[in-house]
């Protein structure tokens, strides 16, 4: 049985100015990374404060582990780390999470176990007495993440964690999620960054202007035709016909053929095909769907 830790039912949020998001239905099984994905300004923080209880929703229902979202048993097993976080300079790692951990009421010897076990998550140990000032982003980012693990969170919100990093820093980033889904814990990313979540997410929602216009399994977004990169010479108009029975829309300039196929036996096909036919065949390149090339169509296609 497939366990839900967010299920929304024509959720909205609505601003005077009619902006906001509007009838998001998602599903978030236990344990996934969950890509939340979108333009500027598509609702996507909007959402995000909505259902961890920042902000109330204008209709729809939502619940957050099994509980209506806002209820206060939910929150205590909920971690959210927002965009654009700011930590006082002056304050060490060590000072920032002692003092989250007496929000969250934990007693001394608690606390001291629990800021242990996250820094050793955030791959921090050692640095912990160093002043925040002197971290560098990505420091300054998984020190963040750490305050938000202090709870023990089920469930963790990261809005926008990698946005401000360089590649260093993205990828300790994405190690600290693949830890944390290891560990049985589901993180739900909100980003921009399309190839962060490409690589890192199970399943993914991408919302344009307030609404949800494509979501699903990360495997099911990106099926579709694959492109070929064909570099050939002695091409014959059989070859071609044979190859227009594959992909009637194939391009061929003398040296180069530009097609697309559904199967990914095709390929080996196609090359075959060619060569039996006395071409020669220099290079075949296959470029599958891209989650850059799905998120475009898609917005594009919602702009038109």
């Amino acid at each position: 049985m497939i366990l839900l830790v967010i299920e929304t039912e024509n959720l909205s949020k609505i601003y005077e100015n009619s902006k906001g998001c509007r009838d998001i239905n998602i599903s978030v099984p236990q344990g996934e990374i969950y890509g939340f994905l979108g333009p500027n300004g598509a609702g996507k923080s909007t959402f995000i404060k909505t259902i961890v209880g920042l902000l109330f929703p204008t209709s729809g229902t939502a619940r957050i582990l099994g509980r209506p979202i806002g209820d206060i048993e939910a929150k205590k097993k909920i971690g959210y780390l927002p965009e654009l976080f700011k930590y006082q300079e002056w304050m060490t790692g060590l000072d920032l999470l002692s003092f989250h951990s007496s929000l969250y009421k934990l007693d001394k010897r608690a606390a001291s176990i629990k800021i242990e076990e996250v820094l050793e998550i955030v791959n921090l140990k050692g640095a912990e007495k160093n002043k925040i000032g002197t971290y560098s982003k990505g420091m300054q980012q998984r020190i963040g993440i750490a305050s938000a693990l202090l709870c023990d969170p089920e469930l963790l919100f990261l809005d926008e964690p990698t946005s401000a990093l360089d590649p260093i820093g993205r990828k300790e980033v994405r190690d600290i999620m693949l830890e944390l889904k290891n560990m049985g814990k589901t993180v739900f990313l909100n980003s921009h960054l399309l190839s962060e979540v490409e690589m890192v997410c199970d399943s993914a929602a991408i919302i344009s202007k307030g609404t949800i216009i494509k979501q699903g399994k990360m495997t099911d977004l990106l099926e579709g035709d694959t492109a070929l990169d064909i570099h050939v010479e002695d091409i014959n108009n059989e070859i071609l016909n044979k190859l227009e029975k594959i992909d009637e829309d194939v391009i061929f300039d003398g040296k180069n053929i530009k097609m697309h196929v559904k199967e990914n036996h095709e390929i080996h096909d196609i090359a075959s095909l060619i060569i039996a036919g006395g071409g020669k065949l220099y290079g075949l390149t296959p470029h599958r769907n891209s989650l850059e090339e799905l998120f475009i169509k898609l917005v594009e296609r919602g702009q038109e």
